[in-house]
Formats: C-alpha cells, structure tokens, sequence
C-alpha cells in the first residue's frame, strides 16, 4: 500500500522542510481569518494528502491522496470569499485539477490493466506491452503539468494562489507543485524507462516555454501575489527544461550527464520551495498589514516591517540566482548541464537545446528586473497609502515562520553538498549512476561540472568571501567612526513625493512596450478635470490591463467553439432526429474502430478501409443531398 525509498525520503523531506515553518506561520496568520474551523481542517488534509502521495505504493493510494489534495485545496481556496471572483477562481482550478485527473486516471487503468491495487515494478511490464507508449507519455505529461503550472496548462496558477490565504499560497507553490514533479519522475523511472528521445525535447521545449512566459508575466504584474504565482510558472519551467536534459542524455546514453542533470532537477526543486515559501509569507505578511495585494499601495515598509524586509531580500537574492545563493548554485547545474551537450550531433538537439539556452538566460535577467521591481516597489522609497504608512510588523509567529524558513533557503546554500549526495543516493536507487565523486572529486570546496568542458565553482569560497568582505565593511565603518547623516528622501538631488517615484507599472513600462505583441496592453488614463479645462487636472490614474495571450488564444478561444458546437448539436437534436440518430451511429462507430486501432495491431491498409467506411456514412447519413445543407440555419 505504502512504497519508501530513498526518493519518497527526498520528497518527504521537501513536504516537512516547507510545512514546519508554514505551521507557525499559518498560526499567527490565522487570525486574519474568518472561517478559521474549514481553514484548519482542509489545511491538515492538504498537507496530510501531499504525504500520502510521496509514500503511495499503488495506483489506488496514490489517486486516493492526489484527489484529496486537489480536493482540500480547492476548499482552501475558498476558505475567505471576498467577491464573485474568488469562486470562479475556485471554480476554474477544480476543472483544471480534475482535467488532469481524468490523464491520470486513464494512464493508471492502462498500465494496470484495471487493477489499480498492483505495485510500480508490474505496471512497468503492462506498459512494456502497450502498442502505444508515447501516448502514455502524453497521459502522464497531461496529468502532472496540469499541476504543476506548466505552460499551456498554467492558466489557473495566477489566479488560484492569490485567491488562497497567503500560507496556503506558500504550500501550493512551494510544495504542491513539486508533489507533482514527484509523480512524473516516478512514474517515467518506474513504469515508462527507458524513453525516446523525443519525450525529453517534449519536456524540454515545454520548460524553455514556462520559463519565459511565467517571468514576462511576472514582470507585468502589480498584484505581488499574482507575480510570485507567475514566477513559480518559471521555476517550474527551468525543472522542465534541465528534465528535459536529464532525459535526453540518458536516450543517448550519456549516463553521467543524465545524473547530473536529474540531480539538478532535484536541488532546483528544493530551492524553488524554500525560496518561493518565504515570499509568498513575505507578501502574505504585507497583505496582513496593508490589506491590499497592489504593490502601487505599498512603499517604504523596510522601516516598519525589517524582518519581513529582510527574509523576503534573502528569497529574492535566491530567486534571481545571484551568487553565493542555493538559486545560483542550482542554476549554474542548469546551466552547464545544456552546455554539455555541445558534442551531441543531432539536429533536433542542434535546435532546441539552443532556444532552451536562449530562454534560460532571458529569464535569469527578466527575473533580477522582476525583483528589483518587487523588493524596491514594496520596502523602499515612500509611503504610497495611509495603510502602507501605519502598517507595523507581523506578529511573533509569523515573524517566527519567516525566520525557520529563512533558515531552510541559508542550509540549502551551506549544505549544498549533503544535498547533492542525498539526491545523487535517490538516482542510484531508481537505477541511475552515481556521480557525486565526480562532482565533488577534491572534497566538498570545489563542485564540478559533468562534461567534457565542464566549470567549476566553490559554493562554500564564495560564501566565506561574501562573510569576509562583510565583516571587513562593518569592522571599516566602526572603526573610522562614520558618522549618519538623516535626510529626506531624494532622487538625483531633487526633492520626491510618493507621487513621482517610480510605480510598478512605471517600473514595468519598457518591457510592457518592447513586449507589446505579447502583451497586447489595453491602457487608460482618467483625469480629474479643474474648472472643465480640459489641460489642468489635480489629480490623472494610469492603468494597464493585460490579459495572458493563452488564455485568449487557446482557452476562451475553445470555450466559443465548445459553445458553437454545443449550440449545433442541441438544434440538430431538436429539429433534425433523423441526421441526430444518424451521427451517433457515427460516433459509436468511431468508437468500435479506435479501440480496434488501440487494442490490436496496428494495419495501414484496414485503417484506410475505415476512414472509407466512415467518410461514406458521414456523407449519406448526416451530411445528405447539398439541398438539405442549410436546414439547420
């Protein structure tokens, strides 16, 4: 029923590493909140569920605590219903968890052969006999990237995790969607291995694709809970893409590359949940105080709030991977895990391992301007709202769960080598080859690229030399006795106002226009007029509204057709019975010659019978004499 090894161990430790310092934190978060008996139940549930996930031995287990955790979520999301909006956003993550659910489902009845109480090694071996594994793939990738935020399935990640208390915002992004990442890697190791080459470009591409869009997005963004949602689509992406690698070097037998890649995977995974945990309880610490999410209201709160200020500066020096970070490290293995395979001849990897380069280090500078316009939007400059001016700091343990989980993102960077091991143990038990003596072959000071060109880079150096040349400012600065001088707030030596710094949408201005085919912003600027002149006005609002290029593009464009359709199919089966009765005939028929296709041996010559069969029917039955085309109009 229950399965432990040593990567159920890693993901257990990443669920407990995320829920210790949340539990403090959603303690002193809780009396923000109303309904606070529903909030305690589901919020037990969700994380009781996540564990039963990792620990899950067979398919029933394992969809039994998926769909609890999808479930307790969800109630989650609407544990605080503010407007009609929170509940189309509970709504539309209910579809979309249980869209991917429906994947799943379908991957485990085949693999099982309906029985879903059998262990991982013996669905491998029903798989084995499946005509079509790549459609497998595609069940599985549909499933777990519907959670995970991966695009095109990522629509629902902005809106749910603003929607939900800041805690469980912090779980879901942190933790929840690594539960998924979890279930891809198990199940393609353990039912699906080995693989095509073409599945890791797949995972590839889709990684090189979230990245960039969950950092535009991001970048766009004046609700700082709907930025960190955007950012997490872009974590989850750089995972995808050095998967991706991992995959693909294991399709050419590249062994060491592969592990190195998997590891990276793994440490990036870690990072993502202690980095992104801590800001969002940093935001929910802003939103406790200001009661607003728009960072335009914000302003000047590092004097008021320092130790929000100051855990949620160390998450944004993680997420924007500068060194001597746990981000840095882990994006330098993302790095130079795509530049090993330089050597590799192939043309497909000659396109897209260069585009997921190109997308990576786009996203690295899109992710420092991100954050600068986050951290400096939010802690510095003026006050822009009476509430920013009289927000204080949050409670002991709030405070408390901030400080634990900023103790997590600091072991993640000092211990970098017991991870790496841990992670390395965890490949070697699912079949993988261990690398951790070629990544630390001089002790645990210098960490290693796998490759034929591979860098080198001293986590624990550089983190020596960040504390020395600190201690060495600090020591200057007391013994020269520099003496402070207080000043009002100024800007290239003039005099500034809350009204002329810098805004988030101001901040955000020259990527919002050189994106502007992206974007597609619909701006607007209201003026208060004085006395009907029409070129004096006291006081002007600008706003941009953007709306995600998928969501218009692929998901409200299928929501017409499915519309149309629906539409179509209610007047035929009102005022045309006999083409009705006629189409079904067809649809079973279509039925009866896939799951032939499916269940036997593959013919080019029947299925071209088929399509015959059904083009012939079609014709007659539904389709009729040209004169009876417009009886539907």
């Amino acid at each position: 029923m229950f399965h432990f090894d040593t990567l159920s161990t890693v993901f257990i430790a990443l669920i407990i590493l995320g829920v210790i310092p949340n539990l403090f934190y959603s303690f002193g978060y809780l009396s923000h909140i109303q309904r606070k008996t529903h909030y305690l139940i589901h919020y037990f549930a969700f994380i009781f569920s996540m564990l039963g996930v990792v620990s899950a031995g067979n398919a029933l287990v394992f969809l039994f605590f998926w769909e609890l955790m999808s479930l307790s979520s969800w109630q989650l999301i609407l544990t605080e219903i503010e407007s009609d909006k929170t509940i189309k956003t509970a709504r539309f993550y209910f579809f979309m968890t249980h869209f991917g659910f429906l994947f799943l489902l379908m991957f485990f009845l085949v693999v099982t052969n309906g029985n879903l109480e059998i262990g991982f090694a013996q669905m491998k071996e029903i798989a084995a006999t499946f005509p079509y594994p790549s459609l497998l793939f595609f069940m599985l990738v549909l499933g777990f990237l519907s959670k995970s935020g991966a695009v095109p399935l990522h629509v629902w990640l902005p809106y749910a995790h603003p929607a939900a208390p800041s805690p469980v915002s912090a779980m879901m992004s942190g933790v929840m969607l690594k539960v998924a990442i979890y279930g891809m890697m198990r199940f393609l190791f353990e039912v699906l291995y080995p693989w095509p080459l073409e599945w890791g470009i797949v995972i590839l591409i889709m990684g090189a694709l979230s990245a960039l869009v969950g950092i535009l997005y991001a970048m766009n963004e004046n609700d700082i809970k709907a930025l960190l949602a955007n950012s997490s689509i872009e974590n989850i992406g750089i995972i995808l893409i050095v998967f991706g690698m991992g995959m693909i070097f294991d399709s050419l037998h590249l062994k060491a590359l592969s592990s190195f890649a998997f590891i990276a995977a793994l440490f990036h995974a870690f990072n993502h949940m202690g980095f992104k945990s801590l800001l969002f309880m940093g935001a929910g610490s802003v939103l406790h105080q200001t009661h607003t999410k728009n960072m335009e209201k914000y302003g000047g709160l590092i004097k008021s709030m320092p130790i929000t200020a100051l855990t949620f500066l160390l998450a944004a020096i993680s997420i924007t991977a500068l060194p001597p970070s746990n981000g840095f490290l882990s994006e330098w293995m993302v790095f130079q895990s795509l530049l090993g395979s330089t050597h590799i001849e192939n043309m497909s990897l000659k396109l897209s391992i260069p585009f997921a380069i190109f997308a990576l280090a786009m996203t690295g500078g899109m992710a420092i301007a991100t954050f600068v316009k986050a951290y400096g939007i939010t802690f510095l400059g003026l006050h822009r709202s009476t509430n920013a001016k009289h927000a204080h700091e949050v409670n002991l343990l709030m405070r408390l769960g901030m400080i634990l989980m900023s103790l997590v993102v600091i072991s993640l960077m000092v211990f970098t080598p017991f991870y790496i091991t841990w992670f390395d143990k965890a490949l070697a038990s699912l079949g993988h080859l261990s690398v951790i003596h070629e990544i630390f072959p001089e002790g645990i000071l210098n960490m290693h690229a796998i490759g034929m060109k591979g860098g080198i880079v001293s986590p624990l150096i550089l983190l020596g030399a960040l504390l020395l040349i600190t201690s060495m400012m600090l020591f200057a600065y007391k013994v020269f006795d520099v003496k402070k001088r207080m000043y009002h707030t100024w800007g290239c030596g003039y005099r500034t106002s809350a009204r002329t710094q810098y805004s988030s949408a101001g901040f955000a201005g020259p990527v919002r226009r050189f994106f502007g085919w992206l974007y597609k912003p619909k701006e607007s600027l209201s003026k208060e007029n004085v006395a009907d002149h029409a070129t004096k006005f006291s006081d002007a609002n600008y706003t941009v509204e953007v709306k995600p290029l998928f969501e218009v593009s692929l998901y409200e464009s299928s929501k017409k057709m499915t519309n149309l359709l629906s539409y179509w199919v209610y007047r035929l089966a009102h005022f045309e019975q006999t083409r009705y009765a006629a189409m079904i005939f067809n649809l079973i028929l279509s039925v009866l010659f896939s799951y032939r296709i499916f269940s036997q041996e593959f013919s080019w010559a029947t299925l071209l019978i088929e399509v015959i069969v059904m083009t012939i029917s079609i014709k007659v039955l539904v389709i009729g004499e040209k004169k009876n085309k417009g009886s539907l109009r």
